[in-house]
């Protein structure tokens, strides 16, 4: 029997695998083997985005998702400090989070 965390755990490591997928798609110049993507990863201080990049995440995660996460309502209910400081990983649990 497998537990709900074990489970959480599991899906969230394949959208962790997706985000990293979307992102080396996105950031094809810059080498992200030097310094792996993990949970804490920060878009902004730790991997240089610019918001046009965030642009183009969202669109590369919206082919892979669908309507299923609305991320431009999502960043639009994020204050602006809170997108400086967004984590790959508050991402994950975003997108695992939302209904299948």
């Amino acid at each position: 029997m497998t537990s709900t965390s074990t489970a959480e755990n599991t899906g969230e490591a394949a959208v962790l695998a997706e985000v990293t997928d979307a992102l080396r798609s996105v950031l094809d110049d810059v080498e992200l083997d030097d310094a792996p993507i993990t949970m804490d990863t920060r878009f902004v201080e730790d991997l240089d985005l610019e918001s046009i990049d965030l642009v183009t995440l969202t669109s590369e995660l919206r082919q892979r998702y669908g309507d299923q996460v609305d991320f431009p309502a999502w960043f639009a209910s994020l204050e602006l400090s809170e997108i400086i400081g967004l984590t790959v990983g508050q991402l994950v649990h975003y997108i695992a989070g939302r209904p299948r």
